[in-house]
């Protein structure tokens, strides 16, 4: 079994790295693309940044209060179904 290849790089007078075109590619990271850097036991550990912030239900519970009458559970699952339904039907 052949052993991948290594790919080095360097790191330049102003702190910055290039990563490999094959590494950016295979992980669709264009310019611009944000990374989290994570010092790690190993290493140093790169990972495309989360494009929205982290939230907890308990952030956003309530942010949209209904206002009509409560629904049933049949109602709801009625509701769940017509939608699987319509998006298979648009496949």
């Amino acid at each position: 079994m052949a052993r991948p290849e290594r790919l080095t790089t360097v790191v330049s007078t102003k702190g910055q790295v290039i990563l490999p075109k094959s590494i950016r590619q295979h992980r669709n990271w264009d310019a611009g693309t944000r990374l989290v850097v994570e010092e790690t036991p190993e290493g140093v550990l790169l990972k495309a940044a989360p494009l929205f912030a982290e939230t907890r239900p308990e952030d956003v519970y309530g942010s949209l209060p209904y206002t009509g009458a409560a629904k049933t559970i049949e109602e709801m699952e009625a509701s769940i179904v017509a939608e699987a339904k319509r998006r298979h039907a648009r496949d």
